[in-house]
């Protein structure tokens, strides 16, 4: 007798991620209550199991789905607003201000479900999320159907949502007690940067994470400025000031991490810290080159983020996994620098490994959660096909996505969103343009 199933996948290729550079032919993929039950051989699983629904997918590659470890998903809403400035000049000149005059929940929640439905059809079923109102943030991943981290931000400026430190992490707290529960959600402490971040509310922040054992997402050493300022106040680098403080250690994502010394790069490693990587965020601001060829031989787990559409105007996690292969071959002139599989292993399981989320997530492994995206290849401008992997890669872009699936639940169909209408995410769009244009 057969067994029931809610789904089964049946896919040219599969690329598990676990075990690594394994590439299954003709295999399906059997999902029951949200998991992964197997993968096992076409005909075999036609055999074994009934499915409710059966999709075929005869031209696509399956992945696990892909983790955006860095953004601000509201900041959407900002795409292009002050393109071609320096970091700091961007922030101080322009985002900031524009912040202070419209950041509210409304506000937040429309542009991170305008996010969440970018990402979505971009095959991304997680965020990792650091902005205001977090809250606004939780209901658009969850209005979406999503997976995400949410950010339990601090920063010593006062702002539309909070007065100071103190009632950043408070409300964060709040918020995570509320919602903790929740199968979609996790939580992580989100200091803005050191440079924004006073030495009292770092000492908290590593109280509560040892506490509450939840990651520390934070930005660091994103910029020469950021180092000369640390040096300036606090005598030492930005790095060496968060191991005095107790920040250095296994619960650790050092977003950006460009300027890093070699020993700086043995103290993440020493200490089981992440890295999440965005690449083009990184390109666009003139910030510079994340090391990650010496990262990744020095033992540190890099993830991929896309930072804000403001500093990056995409939320495409394709071209940052194309970008940071293509760095790495680069700036180590080693051209076998992250191959095909170790790239999309920082969009997947690194990722997950980061967030802590690795057990649920990251990989096609029976067990884990069955979030999936597949990828269609037959495009003309990806033919021949002589290595899929290489393809998802160097080839392939976010508009070859085909299926997207969170949970269990199919959230894109042959590339359209089977539960968002896009016709209101786009004029709230519009309304938000229109807002911050007249203030």
């Amino acid at each position: 007798m057969s067994v029931p199933v809610d789904t089964l996948i049946a896919a040219r290729w599969i690329a598990p991620i676990d075990p690594p550079d394994v590439l299954l032919e003709h295999h399906t993929i059997a999902v029951h209550d949200g998991k992964i039950v197997e993968i096992l051989p076409r005909e075999t699983a036609l055999a074994k199991y009934a499915a409710t629904r059966l999709i075929i997918l005869n031209n696509q590659i399956v992945i696990p789905g892909l983790i955006n470890l860095h953004t601000h998903a509201a900041m959407t809403l900002m795409r292009g607003i002050a393109d071609d400035k320096p970091l700091m000049e961007w922030l101080a000149n322009h985002i900031w201000p524009v912040e202070a005059r419209v950041a509210s929940h409304d506000f937040v929640r429309d542009g991170a479900l305008l996010a969440c439905a970018e990402m979505l059809r971009g095959g991304v079923t997680c965020l990792n999320d650091m902005y205001f109102f977090p809250e606004a943030t939780a209901q658009a991943a969850l209005s979406a159907r999503m997976r995400a981290a949410i950010g339990m931000i601090a920063v010593e400026f006062p702002s539309r949502y909070a007065a100071d430190a103190r009632d950043y992490l408070d409300k964060g707290l709040a918020l995570r007690d509320r919602m903790d529960g929740d199968p979609l959600l996790t939580f992580c402490l989100a200091p803005h940067a050191p440079y924004t971040v006073s030495d009292a509310t770092f000492e908290r922040i590593a109280v509560i994470a040892d506490e509450l054992n939840v990651p520390i997402h934070m930005h660091v050493h994103e910029t020469l400025d950021e180092i000369n300022k640390s040096m300036a106040e606090h005598g030492v680098r930005p790095l060496q000031r968060l191991q005095r403080l107790g920040l250095l250690g296994p619960g650790l994502i050092a977003v950006h991490a460009i300027h890093l010394t070699a020993s700086e790069i043995d103290l993440l490693a020493a200490h089981g810290c992440h890295v999440a990587h965005c690449p083009a965020s990184s390109l666009k601001l003139a910030a510079g080159t994340a090391p990650i060829s010496s990262l990744v031989t020095a033992g540190v787990n890099v993830g991929l983020g896309t930072d804000g559409a403001a500093s990056n105007n995409r939320q495409d996690l394709f071209s940052e996994m194309r970008l940071a292969s293509l760095l790495a071959k680069n700036t180590s002139g080693n051209a076998a620098a992250l191959p095909a599989h170790q790239v999309l292993a920082m969009a997947t399981i690194n990722a997950a490994r980061a967030l802590g989320i690795d057990r649920i997530t990251g990989s096609l492994t029976p067990g884990k959660c069955a979030d999936i995206t597949a990828v269609d290849l037959s495009a003309p401008e990806l033919a021949p096909c002589y290595d899929p992997l290489s393809h998802l890669i160097h080839a392939a872009g976010r508009e070859h996505v085909s299926h997207v699936w969170v949970n269990g639940e199919m959230l894109v169909e042959d590339g359209r969103l089977s539960h968002l209408d896009t016709a209101e995410l786009r004029a709230k769009a519009d309304y938000w343009k229109d807002t911050i244009s007249a203030s």
